[in-house]
C-alpha cells in the first residue's frame, strides 16, 4: 500500500569467521606485563648491592640482570611493533589505569637498565639512561593529554601516579656513578616533592573511600618511591635524608604487610606486579644503608627473592597464554 511505513530492516553483520581469524604477533601486546618486569630488573640490582655489601661475587646478579635486560628488550620490540601497526594504540592504552602503570613502568625498566649497565659500560648506560628519561617524559606527556581530554573520575588520584611523575627517580640510581651528580640532585629535588604531593592527596583520599578490593594491591606502589629517594640520596652523600626516605618506606612496609590479607583479598591478577618493584627497591635501599639497616634490608631481599620469581612468572604464563591482553583490556592494533 502506498502509505504503508517502510520496514525497519536489521543492519547487516558479517558471519562470524570459523576458525577465528588470528590476530597478528603482539597486535595486542598487554603493557600489564612491564611492572613485573621492572620488579625483577629490581631484583637484579638489590642482589647486586647485597653481595657487594657482603664482599661476595656479583656474578650471579649480572647474570639476573643480563637476562632480565633480554626479557625487557623482548617486550619492549613487542609493544614497538603494536605501536608501529596502529599509533592509536597509544592513547587507548594510556585511557585505562593497567596501561598507564604498565607504559610507565616500561619507562623505568629502561633506567634501571642504565643502573645495571653503569658499572660495566658506562658509555652504553648514558645512552640508555637518556633515552629512559626522554621515553618517561613522553609518556608523562602523553598521560597528561589523556586526562585533560578524558572524563573527571579519569584524573582521580591513584598510586600509579608515583610511576608516571615520581618513575624519573629510578634515572638517579645510575647518575652519580655516571658522572652526572647534578641530575640526581634535580631528580631528588623534583621527584620528592611530587612525591609528597601524591601521598598527601592519597592519603586525604583513602580517608574518604576505601579502594575496592582489585586496586589494593596498587597501595604497595606508595613504598617505592621513598625507597628510591632513599637510594639516590645515600648515593650522593645526602645521609640524613637518606635515613628519613627508608624510614617512611619500612614504616609504610610494615603497615602494608600487616594489612597483607586485605590487599591480596581479590585473589591474584596482573596488578600484583605492584608488589613486586617497591619490594626490592627497600631491600636495596636498607641493605645500601648498612649497619642496622642491614639485617632487616637482608631480610626483604630473602622475601623478594621468593615472591618476585614468582609473581613474574605468573604474570608472564598468563602474558605467553594470551589472558593478560584479556584481562587488562589491552588495546588491539
Amino acid at each position: 500500500m502506498a502509505n504503508e511505513p517502510p520496514r525497519f530492516r536489521p543492519r547487516p553483520y558479517p558471519p562470524p569467521e570459523f576458525p577465528p581469524r588470528r590476530l597478528p604477533l603482539f597486535a595486542r601486546m598487554p603493557p600489564a606485563v612491564f611492572p613485573a618486569i621492572l620488579g625483577l630488573i629490581g631484583l637484579g640490582l638489590a642482589l647486586r648491592r647485597a653481595l657487594t655489601e657482603l664482599g661476595g661475587p656479583v656474578d650471579p646478579a649480572n647474570a639476573v640482570l643480563g637476562a632480565m635486560t633480554g626479557l625487557w628488550a623482548f617486550a619492549a620490540v613487542g609493544y614497538a611493533v603494536k605501536l608501529a601497526r596502529r599509533p592509536g594504540v597509544l592513547a587507548e592504552d594510556l585511557r585505562i589505569l593497567p596501561g598507564r602503570a604498565g607504559l610507565a613502568a616500561a619507562t623505568m625498566g629502561l633506567m634501571a637498565i642504565a643502573a645495571a649497565l653503569a658499572p660495566m659500560a658506562p658509555a652504553v648506560a648514558r645512552v640508555v639512561l637518556v633515552a629512559g628519561l626522554v621515553l618517561h617524559a613522553g609518556v608523562a606527556l602523553a598521560i597528561l593529554a589523556v586526562f585533560h581530554a578524558g572524563p573527571p573520575e579519569m584524573r582521580q588520584v591513584t598510586p600509579v601516579w608515583h610511576l608516571s611523575f615520581v618513575g624519573f627517580i629510578v634515572g638517579g640510581l645510575a647518575a652519580p656513578a655516571l658522572g652526572w651528580p647534578v641530575l640526581a640532585q634535580a631528580l631528588v629535588i623534583v621527584t620528592g616533592a611530587l612525591a609528597l604531593a601524591i601521598w598527601t592527596l592519597s592519603a586525604r583520599q583513602f580517608a574518604r573511600m576505601v579502594p575496592p578490593a582489585p586496586l589494593r594491591p596498587l597501595l604497595v606502589i606508595h613504598v617505592a618511591p621513598a625507597a628510591l629517594l632513599s637510594q639516590v640520596s645515600f648515593n650522593l652523600g645526602w645521609t640524613a635524608l637518606a635515613y628519613g626516605f627508608a624510614a617512611g618506606a619500612l614504616v609504610l612496609a610494615l603497615v602494608l604487610s600487616a594489612s597483607v590479607r586485605w590487599l591480596t583479598a581479590a585473589g591474584f591478577s596482573a596488578l600484583w606486579g605492584a608488589f613486586t618493584f617497591p619490594m626490592t627497591a627497600l631491600a636495596a635501599a636498607l641493605i645500601a644503608l648498612g649497619g642496622v639497616s642491614m639485617i632487616p634490608g637482608l631480610v626483604a631481599l630473602g622475601v623478594a627473592l621468593v615472591a618476585v620469581p614468582w609473581i613474574g612468572y605468573r604474570v608472564l604464563k598468563s602474558w605467553a597464554g594470551g589472558s593478560l591482553a584479556q584481562k587488562t583490556n589491552a588495546a588491539t592494533a
